[in-house]
């Protein structure tokens, strides 16, 4: 039994793949304007993730423990950077 309390995604024996997430992105909640930011948000969001040193293997969030290219994609979530998040949750008036 593995006694490590890290999240899943974080750790070194676990990789989450591109098939993965594309097949949840493609999901119609992740099509859905209800729910998901424009492209152009969502592409100005995952540029400030590449960015930071907390993102960990190239999709996972070190603080939260999202896979960011998921997280990025929804309305009403926001970067945890604690101080100064680099988004916010997403308004029409953006």
């Amino acid at each position: 039994m593995n006694n490590d309390r890290s999240c899943k995604g974080c750790r070194d024996d676990y990789q989450v793949t591109e098939v993965q997430i594309n097949r949840v992105l493609s999901s119609p909640m992740f099509n859905n304007a209800e729910h998901s930011v424009p492209d152009s948000i969502y592409e100005e969001r995952l540029l400030h993730c590449k960015e930071c040193p907390k993102l960990v293997g190239g999709y996972t969030c070190s603080l939260c423990g999202c896979i960011v290219r998921i997280t990025a994609k929804l309305k009403e979530k926001y970067c945890p950077l604690p101080g100064n998040p680099l988004w916010r949750p997403y308004t029409e008036s953006e």
